[in-house]
């Protein structure tokens, strides 16, 4: 099974659960609204992609982290754009989750999203439990607190905010957990990668602040000058559209930099560029070349 499909089957099996009979259906359709149709899926492609690089020997365990990792996301997704945050109107091309369903489910269904990412992963427990506890130490520190993207997110409720930090933890801490959950749902030390998952969510993060300053709201899916608007920490807003640009060369071969040793090291490496050149807004793929 390739990548993708690995990805959407595992997401689709979790996503059942809330389905189940006598559940509420109005949170599970908010649910499967939040998850599906899918996004880049860049997180679980990540995790897939350091598992299958340390040998991928319980892929159930790798398919159910990337699983989970790609439902934390999305529910941060959703609470991120509730009108207490971004307040936004679309997300991937269509009305975001409290547009579609109202405040009280979305709030609901992000809950249940980040419960259901460890659901996801007790399920898979089976199959090699003595990976299962480093499997969620390192999913739940990038999410939670001290430095996880709930962290990352309450910066905006301070009155001021590094903006590496802020980046580090919002972004980041993600990548980091996706980074680590695949070495160590194959069986290896996951704090070797964390430097690798580090880098790249602060690379994602500046391109998604390019993204936001000068992108197109129909060629992402989203609104864009939202970080103007309310005032949040920006790369592109801090350092101009060309020292965004710079930066985000300089992390994506720092994190390039930051692989660890081994076979799999050149096809990620390669899987960052692509990504990173994806990522960016038309406009500006040729000054990033």
């Amino acid at each position: 099974m390739d990548t993708v499909s690995r990805i959407e089957s595992a997401l689709a099996d979790s996503v059942l659960l809330a389905e189940a009979a006598g559940a509420p259906p109005r949170l599970a359709a908010a649910m499967r609204h939040a998850v599906f149709p899918r996004g880049a899926r860049v997180r679980p492609r990540l995790v897939l992609a350091v598992a299958g690089a340390c040998g991928d020997d319980r892929p159930a365990l790798a398919a159910a982290a990337a699983a989970a990792v790609e439902l934390l996301h999305c529910a941060s997704l959703v609470h991120d754009d509730m009108p207490c945050f971004d307040d936004a109107d679309t997300r991937r091309g269509k009305p975001s989750v409290h547009r579609a369903f109202g405040a009280p489910l979305a709030l609901l269904a992000g809950d249940a999203l980040i419960v259901l990412a460890f659901q996801a992963l007790a399920r898979a427990a089976a199959t090699a439990p003595e990976r299962l506890a480093a499997v969620m130490t390192v999913i739940g520190d990038g999410v939670g607190v001290p430095f996880g993207i709930v962290a990352g997110q309450a910066w905006e409720c301070e009155p001021r905010a590094d903006l590496s930090e802020y980046q580090r933890q919002k972004t980041g801490a993600l990548f980091a957990a996706a980074t680590m959950a695949g070495a160590a749902a194959a069986g290896l030390e996951p704090e070797p990668w964390r430097l690798l998952g580090e880098r790249l969510g602060e690379a994602y993060q500046v391109a998604d602040d390019l993204r936001d300053a000068v992108g197109d709201a129909a060629e992402l899916g989203k609104p864009v000058g939202r970080d103007a608007a309310l005032g949040r920490p920006n790369a592109a807003l801090a350092c101009g559209v060309e020292g965004a640009l710079a930066r985000l060369r300089g992390l994506a071969d720092a994190a390039i930099a930051a692989i660890p040793p081994g076979p799999g090291a050149p096809g990620l490496g390669a899987l960052i560029q692509a990504e990173m050149h994806r990522l960016l807004p038309a406009k500006l793929t040729q000054k990033a070349a």
